[in-house]
């Protein structure tokens, strides 16, 4: 909301006509906060004097499926926050109804705009292997899905659209902690590529932790998600003459600066992708208005909030069985 007003208070083509708020308290304070109506439900919207375009859908994740169904049936493009659905069923639904209205619809995989993220694209080459960690404090926020579902689902959707392999085997652990569903999972997976990528999510944790890192031929690359940081150390001396062909592209369009280590090692060069800092929030709502305006994809489709979703709930699948076997359930 924060966002969508500040876009309009800029002057963007955009005009906030109004909020779906069940909860009357909430209601009264939203409505003082941005001026615009507040409507106890969806339908209500939908019967007002000024039908909406385009809307975002930031509801409990059970809600999304049935909020999605009735604003895509009346003719609005909607952004649907992560995950996309609970089920397949209910993703592969949405998509046929979006088709069939001509509708957009972009899933909510909010780490697809952070800058870090973007620069990392003119460096990628050839990953093969991840470690990814995702650490949070315990907040009642999202309890009605698990850790999965909840925050490992941004880190499995940057894998998938890097790696652009089909996963050939998988392993999961997880446990609850303080809810009734897991609160902290590790998984590995391989990819047919021969990529690995081990995945730690966890929502009892005491700090905040967002990082992703990942070796490539003759490279290691570390990304900071909070800071929006990009750390690459590369080892050119050390390149075979038979693995030349495997090296990345030439990076003369990237610009770099240089990193003077504590304790520097003899063939490595070390330095940050220089990146202009930007809240993801905003540039994914900016990227959305885009398609709405000009009818073009999304940079997050439905399908790939449709294959985050099926690799998280094969995850749980494996928790489970897990859990099973280790006499936990």
């Amino acid at each position: 909301m924060r966002i969508w007003q500040t876009l309009e208070d800029a002057g963007a083509p955009v005009h906030l006509i109004g909020i779906v708020e069940p909860n009357s308290s909430a209601a009264t304070n939203l409505a003082a906060e941005f001026r615009v109506p507040v409507y106890p439900s969806t339908s209500e919207l939908l019967r007002s004097a000024e039908l909406p375009d385009a809307a975002s859908i930031a509801v409990p994740t059970s809600q999304h499926a049935s909020v999605a169904s009735e604003l895509l049936s009346a003719g609005v493009d909607v952004l649907v926050e992560k995950p996309f659905t609970t089920t397949l069923q209910q993703a592969d639904e949405l998509i046929d109804l979006a088709l069939h209205h001509r509708r957009i619809i972009q899933v909510g995989h909010l780490e697809r705009f952070n800058p870090a993220v973007r620069a990392v694209r003119s460096i990628l080459h050839q990953p093969l292997f991840f470690e990814v960690h995702r650490l949070s404090v315990f907040t009642p926020r999202a309890l009605d899905v698990d850790v999965v579902l909840d925050l490992m689902i941004h880190d499995l959707d940057i894998v998938l659209s890097w790696t652009q392999s089909p996963i050939r085997e998988l392993h999961a652990v997880g446990l609850p902690i303080l809810s009734s569903k897991v609160d902290i999972a590790n998984v590995r997976i391989e990819f047919e590529s021969g990529c690995v990528a081990n995945f730690t999510a966890s929502r009892v944790s005491t700090e905040r932790v967002r990082k992703i890192r990942f070796f490539q031929p003759h490279q290691y690359v570390s990304v900071d998600y909070a800071r929006q940081d990009v750390l690459c150390i590369d080892v050119p001396a050390l390149q075979p003459p038979e693995l030349r062909q495997s090296a990345p592209p030439d990076l003369t369009a990237v610009t770099f600066q240089p990193v003077e280590p504590a304790h520097p090692i003899p063939g490595f060069a070390m330095r940050k992708l220089e990146i202009s800092s930007g809240e993801p929030l905003r540039l994914e709502l900016e990227s959305f208005l885009r398609c709405v305006r000009e009818r073009t994809e999304p940079e997050v489709t439905a399908q790939d909030g449709r294959a985050a979703l099926a690799v998280a709930l094969n995850i749980s699948d494996s928790i489970r069985a897990h859990q099973s076997r280790a006499g936990l359930a």
